[in-house]
């Protein structure tokens, strides 16, 4: 089974007057409990697909199948019913939330507005969500700004996973974190991954992080798919140009492949 399917996805927008593509002919798909990463400069179109996957944008061309259906023939009704099944956490939630909501609030939307839970039952399921992200229930009363900058992305990733998704869109999601926190963040990623066989579409400049959480990557350079395979196969040996500049970028992580390998 495939949780999503893209197909000659194309997106074109105009720069000083004349028109380019951001993303030209981009296929791939991802399965069930799969992680596929996307890289590439800045620029390279990452965040335009991750978009047009939401479907915050729509494409000018292409096809999108979710959960085994035409994503971009659903609207309405429909729509908002199947985006249950699809959700995103960005780089800043801070930027994403109502930095002046509570945990509790931010939380509550999603089991409302997807009909999850009754009023009731609500504070409890708001409850044993923060457990599951590691963390502390009495932080449902704190105000989104107030909290740091790691318990926002796992109250971001709480929301995230409120709806049962079979797909995340991992934007960024912890290039804003430090070096010790990165690392917590990814270990809930991969922990809630293997017990809940989520799939995630993962967004990253990072290749070490790459290396890290994807079983695929596909490099992206101005729109198109420059290559794609295996993780690491690709990291440790990258065949185009843009993936041997981004490896070129972080000596350390080449050191660090050569020796794995």
């Amino acid at each position: 089974m495939t949780v999503l399917a893209v197909s000659n996805l194309a997106k074109r927008y105009r720069r000083g007057g004349k028109p380019f593509a951001a993303v030209d002919e981009v296929s791939f798909e991802i399965g069930p409990a799969e992680t596929l990463a996307l890289a590439g400069p800045s620029g390279s179109g990452k965040s335009t697909i991750a978009k047009l996957v939401l479907r915050l944008i729509e494409p000018d061309a292409g096809r999108i199948d979710f959960e085994g259906g035409d994503f971009l023939a659903l609207s309405g009704g429909s729509l908002r019913a199947r985006r249950a099944r699809l959700q995103m956490v960005f780089q800043d939630p801070l930027a994403a939330f109502n930095p002046r909501a509570t945990v509790a609030r931010v939380l509550d939307d999603p089991l409302r507005i997807h009909a999850i839970a009754s009023r009731a039952e609500r504070p409890l399921r708001i409850a044993a969500l923060l457990e599951r992200v590691g963390l502390e229930t009495n932080l449902a009363t704190r105000a989104i700004h107030e909290i740091s900058g790691g318990q926002r992305q796992r109250v971001a990733i709480a929301r995230a996973i409120a709806t049962r998704p079979s797909l995340i869109v991992l934007d960024e999601a912890v290039s804003a974190l430090d070096v010790s926190v990165r690392g917590q963040i990814l270990e809930l990623l991969l922990d809630l991954q293997r017990q809940e066989r989520i799939a995630y579409l993962f967004i990253s400049h990072d290749l070490g992080v790459i290396r890290a959480i994807a079983h695929r990557v596909v490099i992206l350079d101005a729109g198109k798919i420059a290559e794609s395979g295996d993780a690491r196969t690709v990291i440790a040996n990258p065949q185009s140009a843009v993936g041997k500049a981004l490896v070129a970028a972080t000596p350390k992580l080449v050191r660090t492949s050569q020796e794995a390998s």
